[in-house]
């Protein structure tokens, strides 16, 4: 079932429950989504991976929100915010644990046969080509640049 069907079938599922916080979460998904289809006009609606991209967005601002709602004393808020990270997080596909990222780095720099930090983009590229759903970009770079002696 693609990213869309699963927003409607939750939304439903929320409404009949009488969840309302995980309604408005829901809710709140699809307007974003929307905003992005209408910003990627004339052209196509947006597929799986750039759902999945928009979403991972949401949950960074999300997460910086909690930082601030923190610092700023406003616990209630902060609870809040990671009530709808945890709602986001659950249509967003499994992450790969450390030992599966190094060894996907690996294998990205073995396959591009890159040799210094010049190929770092190189090597980005392959690794979002192969997994880009699965891996968290920005915790990549660091163990890209890492490998390649950066």
């Amino acid at each position: 079932m693609d990213l869309r069907s699963r927003f409607t079938e939750e939304m439903k599922t929320s409404m009949k429950a009488g969840t309302a916080p995980r309604t408005s979460a829901i809710r709140m998904i699809i307007a974003k989504m929307k905003d992005a289809d209408i910003a990627a006009r004339p052209g196509p609606p947006l597929d799986d991976a750039a759902l999945v991209g928009l979403l991972r967005s949401m949950v960074k601002s999300r997460r910086e929100s909690v930082e601030m709602y923190r610092q700023g004393n406003r616990p209630e808020l902060a609870e809040k915010e990671e009530a709808e990270i945890a709602v986001i997080e659950a249509f967003l596909p499994q992450q790969m644990d450390e030992a599966a990222m190094a060894a996907a780095v690996a294998e990205a720099v073995a396959e591009t046969a890159a040799s210094s930090s010049k190929d770092m983009g190189r090597v980005m590229a392959a690794l979002k080509a192969r997994h880009a759903a699965a891996l968290d970009m920005g915790k990549a770079g660091p163990m890209v640049k890492a490998a390649l002696g950066g």
